[in-house]
């Protein structure tokens, strides 16, 4: 391989790292409006979005280190992942709750229809 091809091949790999974290970015904002107005059914697709890119970082990112530029655009990037991640958290956590007293209202009924012997 030519010094040339060399060259291209650091820049295509230092490019696709930043391409994974404006994914990534990308995703975590659309997570974030999904959940703002409550529509939490894209949201488990989207998460497996989210860890197919993270599992590629781990490929790309170790094999080049990024110029000056690219780390402030990478951090840029992760700083905005990390408010956007914690967003959905935010929003998510009550709905999960909310989810977990409702399966345990429902396991609490189920409990009580075989005690007494009703159908369930």
């Amino acid at each position: 391989m030519t010094a040339e091809q060399q060259t291209g091949r650091k820049m295509a790999t230092r490019s696709e790292v930043i391409h994974c974290y404006s994914q990534l970015a990308a995703c975590l904002a659309l997570m974030v409006k999904l959940a703002r107005a409550k529509e939490w059914g894209r949201l488990p697709e989207l998460e497996i979005q989210c860890a197919g890119i993270v599992e590629r970082l781990k490929v790309v990112e170790p094999m080049e280190l990024l110029d000056s530029e690219q780390m402030q655009e990478a951090r840029r990037l992760m700083e905005r992942i990390h408010a956007d991640q914690d967003e959905v958290c935010q929003l998510v956590k009550p709905q999960l709750e909310k989810l977990v007293a409702r399966m345990s209202f429902l396991q609490q009924q189920k409990n009580l229809d075989k005690i007494y012997g009703l159908p369930h």
